[in-house]
């Protein structure tokens, strides 16, 4: 299971933020942090609507890009920064300038945003790289995917395919846990998830439904300013799902054999019960099934699964209430 906590844009142009969130990131169990590389003049125009009327400080959608843009500098730092705490650096470029900065500031591997899942320009540049993609489904449908997996797969690129839903934050009856195995079999590719619904519980439920890469959003708190905030897990819930996925993994590495008991022998002989009588009897006394009773432990009297065998039987001695019957008791 790989972990991918997204920064994207929570940092909010901010350097410092930035940093401050790969640092708190190396302390909840991810494997990676993903940033988004904007390059607004390669990327956007002044025609570009905003997704989500959100900002106070940006006029244009164009504007807010260039807001998020790290000279190529940062971005070296940022990637060193995640080197030194263990993490890989990822990020999703949005242009072919973006690709060729990450290339030259180098990254392992591609992660494509839902919206340049048709971008075949940018797609032939990173094919280019032989580096694997992950690419994100959340607004394409099946055809669009058969299109696009077959360009990469005929430029030879290692490509894995991550379920999606472009809603933020997503509901429980739009995350498509289904599509899950759908891709797989689909494709025949390594699948993840792509989360955005602010909680823990489909990162979870997508592990058990065979995802091996989880993506989500991380943010400080989810009152913070942007886009994505409230669709964003916060540190500790990011904790809480790592320890999750680890508990999960666990699980699944060690198979129970329903076949073999052994190692309860001594829990069934304290819990399993004997047959018992609920009332003083009399020798001659026909038992039947209101007369009994089962309690622990179990070796005292007969196994309380054999009641049936002792239905009918006749009493060879007086037995005291709550006595335990044993074989020597009947006739």
């Amino acid at each position: 299971m790989y972990l991918i906590a997204e920064i994207g844009q929570a940092h909010e142009g901010s350097l410092g933020i930035a940093h401050s969130y790969i640092d708190a990131l190396a302390q909840t169990g991810v494997d990676a942090i993903k940033f988004q590389t904007h390059i607004a003049e390669a990327e956007s125009s002044s025609f570009e609507p905003f997704r989500v009327k959100f900002s106070y400080e940006d006029a244009t959608r164009y504007d807010y890009w260039k807001r998020m843009e790290f000279t190529e500098e940062q971005w070296l730092g940022l990637k060193k920064h995640c080197d030194e705490v263990g993490l890989e650096f990822v990020s999703s470029p949005f242009s072919n300038a973006a690709v060729d900065l990450l290339e030259r500031i180098g990254v392992k591997r591609y992660k494509i945003g839902s919206g340049e899942v048709n971008n075949f320009l940018m797609l032939e540049r990173i094919a280019q790289t032989a580096k694997p993609i992950m690419l994100s489904s959340g607004m394409s449908s099946f055809q669009e995917l058969d299109v696009t997996i077959d360009f990469l797969r005929s430029r030879k690129a290692e490509v894995q395919v991550l379920q999606c839903t472009t809603s933020y934050p997503t509901s429980p009856e739009n995350w498509g846990l289904n599509v899950i195995e759908e891709l797989k079999s689909r494709y025949g590719l390594t699948v993840g998830f792509s989360d955005h619904s602010g909680d823990i519980y489909a990162c979870l439920f997508a592990a058990a439904k065979g995802a091996e890469i989880l993506e989500f959003h991380a943010v400080f708190h989810k009152e913070m300013f942007g886009p994505d905030a409230k669709a964003s897990l916060t540190i500790e819930q990011i904790k809480q799902l790592a320890k999750g996925i680890d508990q999960f993994k666990t699980a699944t590495a060690n198979r129970i054999d329903k076949n073999n008991n052994s190692q309860f022998t001594e829990l069934k002989s304290i819990f399993e019960k004997s047959l018992s009588v609920n009332r003083e009897l009399a020798s001659g006394h026909i038992l039947s099934i209101s007369d009994l009773e089962a309690k622990k432990p179990k070796g005292k009297g007969i196994d309380a699964r054999k009641f049936e065998s002792v239905v009918g039987k006749k009493l060879n001695k007086n037995l005291d209430k709550w006595s335990f019957l044993n074989e020597e008791d009947l006739q």
